[in-house]
């Protein structure tokens, strides 16, 4: 099996070239350069992916049975269907890191793969969309619907969209995870968002990479929903949480018109915690039918923290400032309780 990882170096990209490697593939990263490094064993290819000489000369290093793209989160359309366009003779698949955000009733409805996408030209331009008053839909949701259409313009049945929510592990760059852990740590009374049993489906990086990978030789097409199909509550997560690094903190459930009355961000100053009533309601029984597998989200936060003990971030990312409420923040509306 010979395939093209689009990225490849850090997080999920870097997961699914190592898993790849693992299994015995030939395995070819494409890439900048500039963020992480190049996974041993791969061949790895420098340039960018926007430019067209750069593509043509990818192009040159093929045929591949697949191309994986972990790197066109913060691309418009148009930048997909230039690759896609470049590569849709050297390669029989193309399997696409989309995102539930391209679904127009997200996170209002319950979703399935049969929901209504967004709509968004597969030549559009970084300006096309919007976000609405209230976070929904996003401007990001109508890029990565019209970046799924340009994959699908170019590949047809050959095209799979692997639609995740929230993936989190070892190796994360958002820094979800990796601040909850630090909050357990530090012990005393913990900001939580009720109901305390909220449930959440955040997937574990390793078995997104894995899904993918099982995608590349697979023969289905279209989207698929990769959230975890069990899910934990919040109060089970942040157990797991204090489990994990030994902390002594003890969880405050407050209610959300209380923390909405203090000015807390849903999403980012709580991390994960978000009150439309669909956001954690995404059915991934498809994605399961074909293959998706989901560790115990207990083993993500463990492994989580050792590697944050460990290696710690590996990259700068400008997200990662979003997330965490201020312990100023957090103690003043405590003790206002």
């Amino acid at each position: 099996m010979r395939i093209l990882v689009i990225g490849g170096t850090w997080f999920l990209g870097k997961v699914i070239a190592e898993s790849a490697l693992s299994r015995g593939w030939d395995v070819t990263t494409f890439n900048r350069g500039r963020s992480g490094t190049d996974v041993p064993g791969v061949e790895a290819v420098h340039g960018d992916r926007t430019v067209q000489e750069d593509l043509q000369q990818l192009a040159q290093r093929g045929p591949w049975d697949a191309v994986i793209d972990t790197s066109s989160s913060e691309l418009a359309p148009r930048d997909v269907l230039l690759a896609t366009a470049a590569l849709q003779n050297r390669a029989q698949r193309w399997v696409h890191i989309s995102t539930v955000s391209v679904y127009e009733e997200w996170p209002h409805k319950p979703l399935t793969e049969g929901s209504p996408l967004l709509e968004c030209p597969p030549d559009a331009d970084e300006t096309f969309g919007y976000t609405g008053e209230d976070g929904s839909p996003t401007k990001y949701g109508f890029q990565k619907a019209g970046g799924e259409r340009a994959v699908t313009e170019a590949f047809g049945d050959g095209a799979v969209f692997l639609r995740p929510g929230v993936i989190l592990g070892p190796g994360e760059y958002v820094g979800r995870l990796p601040w909850w852990l630090e909050r357990a740590k530090r012990g005393g009374r913990i900001l939580s968002p009720a109901p305390a049993e909220q449930r959440i489906q955040p997937v574990d990086v390793r078995d997104v990479a894995a899904f993918a990978l099982h995608q590349a030789t697979a023969s289905s097409s279209g989207g698929f929903n990769v959230t975890h199909p069990d899910g934990i509550s919040f109060s089970g997560f942040l157990n797991d949480c204090l489990q994990a690094t030994g902390g002594d903190g003890t969880p405050v459930w407050v209610d959300p018109t209380v923390l909405a009355k203090h000015g807390v961000k849903q999403w980012t100053e709580l991390p994960l915690w978000r009150t439309h009533a669909g956001v954690w309601v995404v059915d991934s029984q498809r994605a399961v039918d074909s293959g998706l597998r989901c560790r115990p989200i207990a083993d993500t936060v463990r492994d989580t923290w050792q590697w944050w003990e460990g290696d710690g971030r590996p990259v700068d990312h400008p997200r990662w400032a979003e997330h965490g409420i201020a312990p100023e923040k957090e103690a003043q509306i405590l003790a206002s309780l």
